[in-house]
């Protein structure tokens, strides 16, 4: 079967540059953002050959019969050999395998998926998907916003962008909270994205409990979208206090409702907008990002209360935080953005330890944490520095037996461009985006 899988019953694609998994920033294809879902089917040509004139009319038809997957293979079983490969191997050797690589039914392999600022006007939000192997931007469609929209710009905040909270939970992107052009806020309802849906494209969730609200504590908690504190049209010392958690994978979304979880202790968390991330089946947030005096909380899912945070935890929060998935540890990590640190937390000890160290990290502005990578948003937003937070590989027992065994390489970093005239303003990963066959 292997021997199959080497040569493929199809014509392999010209020589492209666009086969690395996420490459430097240098590369012009990073800037380049590709028009949305309608315009989808046109994307797996349109960078690997070049347009020919059509072939004369002639009075004889023919019809080519599809190619298999694997030779002497119904393509269903092809699907089961071809699904332990690395993608990066299958997007390289031809095209019926990477159309493949796109559909519902294939494994999907994890991209990066970013809120957007217009850098030159005042053009309002938008949405892109970076695919790391093709090494493209490619645009989500427009979601459905609300009569006034959230924006991110307000003329008495001019050194400041408003906060639009978006989270990444059960595989979907969901909106959650925004603000309006009259500071009141913008969504009564969240905004769902499933990308690996077999027709990508935004739907409306239930109602928020309470109110609608803004400068929230908002994240992911085992698959639910986990929303607390927070102001509405005015402060009211109920939302201010209020949480509630809710699962978008819910079919449809508005079926599965949004249910409550004790209040908070005060309204703390209503002063700006602030991570939640979850770790060992706990919440954890920050109120304040900026320097001064910073309160902590944890909620504890399985017993249902809030609790306070360890102090070295609060000690060390001093910027942009996420937390991997379960199935990477759920490990807090923290950008320090004075010292240009990638820290991690260890809930044993109380304290972070150090990952990475790098001037390019400093004053990050967001963050997230998928399959061994870190994304850290550079200031102002015009590029994406990735820092390989996958653990070294044990040295060899030789190595082990001598004290002067050299310490591990620190971890690879490289950058992602933003596309050409946007900012990035928020970042998630999740499963590559369905595309249309």
């Amino acid at each position: 079967m292997m021997a199959a899988a080497k040569r493929p019953y199809c014509k392999p694609p010209p020589p492209t540059t666009t086969t690395t998994a996420i490459t430097s920033s240098s590369g012009q294809n990073h800037k380049r953002l590709r028009p949305s879902l309608p315009a989808a089917a046109a994307m797996d040509g349109g960078m690997e050959e070049e347009a020919v004139a059509p072939p004369p009319p002639t009075t004889m038809t023919t019809t080519t019969p599809p190619q298999p997957l694997l030779p002497g293979l119904p393509d269903h079983l092809a699907q089961l050999c071809l699904s332990p490969l690395p993608p990066r191997l299958l997007h390289a050797v031809c095209r019926p395998w990477r159309r493949l690589m796109y559909t519902p039914s294939f494994p999907p392999f994890l991209s990066l998926y970013a809120l957007l600022d217009d850098a030159d006007a005042d053009a309002g939000v938008s949405f892109a998907a970076y695919d790391p192997l093709a090494g493209r931007w490619d645009a989500l469609p427009s979601p459905p916003m609300p009569s006034p929209p959230p924006m991110l710009w307000h003329p008495s905040f001019l050194a400041r962008r408003l906060p639009l909270q978006s989270v990444a939970a059960a595989g979907r992107l969901v909106l959650v909270s925004g603000s309006t052009q009259s500071l009141h806020p913008a969504l009564s309802r969240p905004l769902v994205f499933d990308p690996a849906a077999p027709t990508p494209r935004w739907q409306l969730g239930p109602r928020i409990p309470l109110s609608p609200r803004r400068w929230c504590a908002a994240g992911a908690a085992r698959g639910r979208v986990f929303v607390a504190g927070g102001v509405g049209a005015g402060y009211d010392p109920a939302v201010a206090r209020s949480g509630a958690t809710w699962d978008p994978a819910a079919s449809p979304p508005p079926a599965a409702a949004w249910e409550p979880i004790p209040p908070l202790r005060d309204g703390r968390f209503s002063r700006d907008a602030a991570e939640a991330v979850c770790s060992g089946g706990k919440v954890c947030m920050v109120n304040l990002r900026t320097p001064g005096a910073k309160e902590g909380a944890v909620f504890d899912l399985r017993a249902g209360r809030w609790e306070d945070m360890p102090p070295g935890m609060l000690a060390g929060w001093k910027g942009p935080a996420a937390a991997s998935p379960p199935d990477d540890g759920e490990t807090i990590y923290v950008v320090d953005e004075e010292r240009g640190a990638l820290t991690a937390y260890d809930w044993g000890a109380d304290r972070w330890r150090t990952v990475a160290e790098s001037d390019r990290l400093k004053g990050a502005a967001e963050m997230t944490v998928a399959g061994g990578k870190a994304c850290v948003v550079a200031p102002g937003g015009g590029k994406v520095l990735i820092v390989d937070v996958t653990p070294p590989p044990p040295p060899p027992p030789a190595a082990r037996r001598e004290s002067w065994a050299a310490p591990p390489p620190p971890p690879r970093m490289w950058e992602v461009a933003a596309p050409g005239g946007k900012r990035v303003v928020s970042l998630h990963v999740l499963p590559r985006m369905t595309r249309p066959e």
